[in-house]
């Protein structure tokens, strides 16, 4: 199959990549560096010639409401709408698990982003997954002070990246299936307490302070709401075991 991966150089997406190539794909990657712009559509005609199915794994860093609404209606937008003209058959995208009881933040980008993909003509699969393990080492980056990380107060439910691009593969590679099950990690966690083992993981030091966000959003990532229900796939690598791997 001929794969096209827009974000194929982020944190899942680099594993997109590599996992459709080693198991023969032809791939494209959908990126800036590839001289593609997936906000304006530039470059999105010729790269999709060709293209069986297109996996999309583009992200944002914002959490602005505004700002990922926006983001996300122009990528999917302009992916959608190319792979028409390219006749390209199937349309994967990755979700988050939880979103459609929270849209808010950076959540109300990708329930847009659902929405747009389920009124178009594309046949399509959505995968939603909880969190990655990378992302204790991201919100510690964007919440550190000096010494001293802000955490918000949240249950996570860490999977490993490489067992989501292996999932999205799997349903690349299948026939256009609508929403399928969840995918989350095979335990629930603390983000404060993964942000701590993290940091010891990689030698560093300093002060984890546990924050509760205030409304709906905060209330959301506290409760439950972004883990995974009964009817949910698991993978297999734990938290610990990523964070181990990083102090290798």
């Amino acid at each position: 199959m001929k794969l096209a991966v827009a974000g194929g150089t982020g944190t899942v997406g680099v594993h997109v990549v590599e996992v459709a190539r080693q198991r023969g794909h032809e791939v494209v990657v959908l990126s800036r560096s590839a001289g593609v712009d997936l906000v304006s559509g530039s470059g999105l005609s010729d790269a999709l010639a060709g293209v069986d199915a297109v996996v999309d794994v583009a992200s944002t860093q914002t959490i602005s409401a505004k700002e990922s609404m926006s983001f996300f209606a122009a990528v999917t937008r302009n992916l959608l709408t190319a792979e028409v003209a390219a006749g390209v058959g199937h349309h994967v995208a990755l979700s988050i698990v939880g979103i459609d009881r929270v849209p808010h933040s950076y959540y109300a980008g990708k329930v847009k982003q659902e929405r747009i993909i389920r009124a178009g003509t594309v046949p399509w699969t959505i995968l939603r997954a909880t969190q990655f393990h990378e992302f204790a080492g991201q919100i510690r980056a964007r919440s550190s002070f000096g010494p001293v990380s802000i955490i918000p107060k949240m249950v996570s439910q860490p999977i490993a990246a490489r067992e989501v691009a292996e999932r999205l593969i799997d349903l690349a590679e299948r026939t256009p299936a609508g929403r399928v099950a969840d995918l989350g990690g095979p335990r629930e966690e603390r983000m404060a307490e993964m942000v701590r083992r993290y940091a010891r993981a990689i030698g560093t030091r300093g002060l984890v302070l546990e924050v509760p966000i205030p409304g709906a959003y905060g209330r959301a990532m506290r409760d439950g709401t972004l883990v995974t229900t009964t009817d949910a796939d698991h993978g297999l690598q734990t938290f610990g075991q990523w964070a181990a791997a990083q102090a290798r």
